[in-house]
């Protein structure tokens, strides 16, 4: 049998190194388009910044070390220009030489990935713009940043990553680590696209105390030469803003699968361009494989829905997949669930599944929870707050996705809670999950079970929420009573929620519950939204109605609102 390989990075080389294993006798084949064939892509931004400092440990496998273990033939620099599915071929050009041959195939897998976007922009192909695919990218990066820095003191430097998502905040991360001033622009109106408003917010405020200038809700406009030094740019905005001359500009404006030679093949392609393929990552061509970041593939948590997501996880398990079905293994894919995880100056933000924005545009039918636990016992040195949101169905208890911000302990809850998700777990099993305890590094009730107990409670008819954003309208309303719960000594500190809010300690409550009208609405507030739960069902059991907690309480609205409700 010959397997050829088209692309290599995680897919390309699991699928390769699978294969081996499987069949000590396969011809296998690997052409890459650039030089490296198997490099620790997500590793590229800590480099840059000097967090690591071995470039050599950024190759993973190289041609020669694939093929002494694995008997592998791997050649680089070699584009696949033309894919024939009736005659089972591949015509492909050597870059360095110029040679065109044609290579004949038993199974083809294709692991071509995708391409940094680069819309349109006057001036985007000036010097010191930079997109981040591949180790050249960030050789050339760090080439040009040790060469301005020879004349320029690094704080004298401004660098622009244009472009919010996971790259573009490792990036503002490591440049602001070499010590240089750094915009961040996103066309959107927050960063972090993957995470909803509120959490994102958290993120937003950390950069800003690290001095890094954000802006959102504008894109850029135009490149054009600054006058005083033609290898620096001045970035016009859309709205007209000017920014001060960029020495370096990352653009990091997301990615488009490189799929033109498989769309030429006449293998079926999604609307925008990724390579579809059956639950057994099976193209529409026989004998033709796809994986990695120009598929799309099953959306596990909508099954009517698909999406591409373009993570090295779900790449690395495609390609060995497609090896094992290849030699008759039948394995089916059963999605992605896009669990992600980004570190930004102090704070981590971890997310897995759909977020709130997703399910409102496509009309599912929702319900949120946020708790604000520590990381660890409270009475233990070092606890951190985690702040967790979970979006789940209040009928059946499914888990549609969750958010999770901190300082410690973020990814090993989400991570939980993925894992949850795969093994179709239910909110109420969130809540009776045993998991580790000792205190410098947990809980007796982890933050994932208070996070599922505070679902199941809504699920049991104990207790309604209202969400952060709702807060603005619902002060506004005279058939509406804000209770804060809060000591007053804390809301001094802290800040108030609404200027009309009403303060009553959850503690003294009870005595004092003739202050709380029965003939209005009741909206409870408190720190985190433990002792406002607390509050309401005081409430509920003494004869009101009409009671709703503040989701998340203070620490969430002033996240996404930092100034009061009015």
């Amino acid at each position: 049998m010959k397997i050829v390989i088209v692309g290599g990075v995680a897919a390309g080389a699991s699928a390769a190194a699978r294969a081996r294993r499987l069949d000590e006798h396969a011809e296998i084949l690997l052409l890459q388009s650039g030089p490296d064939v198997s490099f620790a892509s997500c590793g590229m931004p800590y480099l840059i910044g000097n967090e690591i400092t071995d470039r050599a440990s950024m190759a993973v496998q190289t041609p020669q070390s694939l093929n002494a273990r694995l008997n592998i033939i791997v050649r680089v620099n070699t584009k696949v220009n033309e894919i024939n599915t009736t005659d089972q071929t591949v015509v492909a050009r050597n870059e360095t030489t110029g040679d065109i041959y044609t290579e004949p195939y038993d199974e083809l897998v294709l692991a071509v990935g995708a391409a940094p976007f680069k819309p349109p922009i006057p001036g985007i192909d000036r010097p010191g713009l930079f997109t981040l695919r591949n180790l050249q990218e960030m050789d050339a990066i760090v080439q040009w940043l040790n060469v301005k820095t020879e004349t320029k003191k690094p704080a004298d430097m401004h660098c622009v990553v244009a472009g919010a998502g996971f790259i573009g905040l490792e990036m503002v991360e490591q440049l602001h680590h070499r010590g240089m001033n750094v915009t961040l622009v996103e066309m959107m109106p927050q960063i972090l696209a993957p995470m909803d408003q509120e959490m994102a917010a958290m993120l937003h405020k950390d950069l800003e105390d690290h001095d890094v200038n954000v802006i959102v809700g504008d894109a850029i406009k135009e490149f054009a030469a600054y006058e005083k030094d033609a290898d620096s740019s001045v970035l016009t905005l859309q709205s007209g803003r000017v920014l001060p001359p960029a020495q370096l500009t990352i653009l990091g404006l997301g990615v488009r699968p490189d799929t033109g030679v498989v769309k030429a093949a006449g293998i079926e392609l999604s609307p925008r361009g990724h390579i579809l393929v059956d639950e057994h990552l099976h193209t529409s061509a026989a004998n033709v494989w796809a994986a990695g970041d120009a598929v799309e593939i099953i959306n596990p948590i909508l099954p009517d829905e698909k999406w591409a997501v373009p993570l090295a996880g779900p790449a690395n398990r495609q390609g060995r997949m497609i090896a094992d079905n290849i030699y008759g293994k039948k394995r089916s894919f059963r999605g992605t669930y896009a669990v992600s995880v980004v570190r930004s100056f102090d704070l981590y933000a971890a997310c897995v599944g759909l977020n709130e924005k997703f399910l409102k545009a496509k009309n599912v039918p929702y319900n949120v929870v946020h708790v604000h636990p520590n990381s660890h016992a409270g009475y233990y040195p070092g606890a951190e707050k985690i702040h967790l949101k979970l979006v789940f169905d209040k009928e059946s208890g499914k888990i549609y996705g969750a958010q999770a911000v901190g300082k410690d302990g973020v990814e090993k809850r989400i991570d939980v809670i993925g894992t949850a998700m795969q093994g179709k777990m239910t909110v109420s099993d969130l809540a009776e999950l045993e998991l580790c305890y000792a205190p410098p590094v947990g809980s007796a009730k982890d933050p994932v079970n208070f996070a599922g107990m505070a679902a199941q409670n809504i699920m049991d008819g104990l207790i309604s929420n209202v969400e952060w954003y709702e807060m603005d309208d619902l002060v506004k309303n005279p058939d509406v009573f804000v209770l804060d719960v809060r000591g007053g000594a804390e809301i001094e500190k802290t800040g108030k929620l609404a200027e009309k809010a009403v303060n009553i300690p959850v503690d003294d409550l009870r005595a004092r519950l003739s202050e709380v009208p029965k003939d209005k609405r009741i909206v409870v507030s408190c720190a985190s939204g433990q002792r406002s739960y607390y509050a309401c069902r005081i409430l509920k059991q003494n004869g009101y109605a009409n009671v709703d907690n503040l989701d998340g309480a203070y620490l969430t609205f002033h996240a996404a609102h930092p100034e009061p409700a009015a």
